[in-house]
């Protein structure tokens, strides 16, 4: 038997073996993470494997029987064993490449599976940290419009702006914030606004591990609050693996509006509206006001139109069941949708 290993080495088979073990890692560590991006099924990863077990005792044979030198590839020398003998040791080495490719088959393909990235993200409140505290409703409204942005692709899983509301000022733990929702990342961030500078603080966390995936610090005029957002998106999409169709990307890179205070007006209602403590109609009124401010400031903002239409919808059955309020909620509907058709709040 020592001369089987004498011969193995003489023939460099070692060598080949171990840069042979070294490439297939490499190439299996490198495949179960590309195959998620390219969205192929765990079934190809298996068969890359299944590949590299078989190529396995086909390189030992190939190293034996071949030697790279510098005039090329020429067969291997032979020593004085011939007959029997060397067919016993081809069969030696066949054999133990089989039972070596068999062994780690065995542990390698019940287990390896491609790494599926977690497209799902919950966006929570943002902390507002401007010194007005009148200033609190333009952090939710840019978390809302974060929220929004990354609910028009439909390769990711968003959850929705009233699940992630309770944790408002909460210091839950990810993990358990992620556990709750039921997703494999959280945004979190703060906004301060000072006079006509924003700065948007963002960090997107693996909900399972508690690991930062990206995370970034915006310092803009506030009049550049809709490239924060949409490069926001774009990141977050990029970060977890997630298909972005052209029509997508479109849908996201669209500015509500061009007017800075009407986009403020729109924020302030926004809030206004949607916020919940026991003094529902004056809000409502309060919102109106608003969205009427805003469309006025720009007539072609279709987002304040459908604000307005919700606004006036509520009031009908709330407070104010005339036909005149009744026209106003259809107008505004109406004008929302010729304005922008694809408008999801429409």
């Amino acid at each position: 038997m020592s001369g089987f290993f004498e011969e193995v080495k003489r023939r460099k088979v070692y060598q080949a073996a171990v840069a042979y073990l070294i490439a297939g890692g490499a190439i299996i560590q490198l495949a179960s993470a590309a195959f998620p991006a390219w969205e192929l099924p765990n079934w190809a990863l298996r068969l890359v494997i299944v590949l590299l077990l078989i190529g396995f005792p086909i390189t030992l044979i190939l190293a034996w029987a071949f030697d790279i030198t510098a005039q090329g590839i020429k067969a291997a020398p032979t020593t004085g064993a011939v007959g029997s003998h060397m067919r016993r040791n081809v069969i030696t080495l066949v054999a133990a490449g089989v039972v070596v490719s068999a062994a780690a088959g065995f542990f390698l393909l019940p287990r390896v599976s491609a790494h599926k990235v977690d497209k799902s993200i919950a966006v929570l409140p943002f902390e507002s940290l401007s010194d007005e505290k009148e200033n609190a409703y333009f952090a939710d409204g840019i978390q809302d419009d974060v929220l929004t942005n990354l609910s028009k692709v439909g390769d990711l899983k968003v959850i929705s702006r009233t699940s992630v509301m309770p944790y408002r000022g909460k210091t839950s733990n990810v993990r358990e914030i992620g556990k709750a929702l039921g997703v494999g990342a959280i945004l979190e961030g703060s906004v301060r606004r000072v006079g006509n500078r924003v700065r948007v603080n963002v960090q997107l966390i693996n909900a399972d591990t508690d690991e930062h995936l990206w995370a970034e610090d915006y310092d803009r005029d506030l009049t550049d609050v809709f490239a924060i957002q949409t490069d926001l998106a774009q990141q977050i999409v990029r970060e977890l693996q997630a298909k972005l169709s052209p029509i997508e990307k479109a849908q996201i890179e669209r500015r509500p509006t061009e007017n800075g205070e009407a986009y403020l007006a729109f924020v302030e209602a926004h809030e206004l509206f949607y916020r919940q403590d026991g003094m529902l109609r004056a809000n409502t009124e309060k919102a109106e006001q608003l969205f009427e401010r805003a469309t006025e400031l720009d007539p072609k903002f279709a987002g304040a139109f459908a604000g307005l239409a919700r606004v006036h919808d509520w009031a009908y059955h709330d407070f104010d069941k005339t036909p005149e309020r009744k026209e106003k909620a259809r107008a505004a509907a109406e004008t929302a949708i010729r304005l922008q058709p694809d408008l999801p709040e429409a």
